[in-house]
């Protein structure tokens, strides 16, 4: 009886030293595990625990830039700094737009080279898209990428590890624009009007189709209702912070 106890014991102490272990070095690396069930699990970042009334809001580009003057425009009207998630063909093909994105004072993160599924890639393409994708974009404005978003929103711990290794945050949504499904713009803005809370990161595309008619309706509306926009960059921890299951990035107690 007592053997078996003190197995029972021993084999939560073992779990909670190897959770630790484990947490403590994804945390420094940028990447935080979370635990479902008894699987341990990296996570990318989906939401920010903030008392302020914080938001950010985000643009993925890999598909054309029909509508992303008006973007910037309803962004520089509205006073809002955005992050721009830039895939590397985006940013070769359309470099003056990368350049303008910057020049606004609107941060920029690498949305990957190729769009592809990226859980489905070795460490080593993984390493290669993000140099390749973050280069891209240096040699135009200069400056170093820290951010990166999956594409499709695909991962697993593979990816996260590997892009947290070599110093980026991974980035995801915890409300989603579904722009893409080209929504009426009163559907796209309600539905992230609806879902932002304090420390939410909002999603949407550069060139979807009534994206940009949606822009400043959010923009006005969450103003009103007190929250203040953010680049992602100055939303996240970057240290002292913890994980919860849904992504929910939190400061260390």
């Amino acid at each position: 009886m007592w053997t078996v106890k003190f197995k029972s014991v021993l084999a939560c102490v073992l779990s909670a030293v190897a959770l630790a272990a484990l947490s403590l070095g994804a945390h420094y690396s940028g990447a935080y595990a979370v635990w479902y069930g008894n699987t341990p699990r990296l996570l990318p970042i989906y939401s920010v625990e903030r008392e302020e009334k914080l938001v950010s809001i985000s643009f993925d580009c890999a598909w054309g830039v029909d509508y992303t003057d008006k973007i910037l425009e309803a962004l520089r009207f509205g006073d809002v700094k955005a992050t721009w998630f830039m895939v590397e063909f985006w940013a070769e093909k359309y470099p003056e737009y990368v350049k303008k994105i910057d020049e606004a004072g609107h941060e920029i993160g690498t949305h990957s080279a190729t769009h592809s599924y990226m859980s489905k890639q070795t460490a080593d393409e993984i390493r290669l898209e993000l140099k390749t994708s973050s280069q891209a974009i240096t040699d135009v404005t200069g400056k170093e990428v820290e951010l990166f978003r999956p594409p499709y929103g695909d991962y697993n711990d593979r990816l996260v590890k590997t892009a947290s290794e070599e110093g980026y945050y991974c980035i995801q949504w915890d409300v989603d624009s579904l722009d893409w499904r080209d929504l009426s713009y009163s559907d796209i803005a309600m539905r992230v009007i609806n879902g932002a809370k304090n420390g939410s990161i909002i999603l949407m595309h550069n060139n979807g189709l009534h994206t940009a008619e949606a822009v400043p309706i959010i923009i006005e509306t969450l103003k009103n209702k007190g929250f203040k926009f953010v680049p992602i960059g100055e939303l996240i921890y970057r240290e002292n912070y913890v994980m919860d299951v849904t992504g929910r990035q939190k400061p260390a107690t």
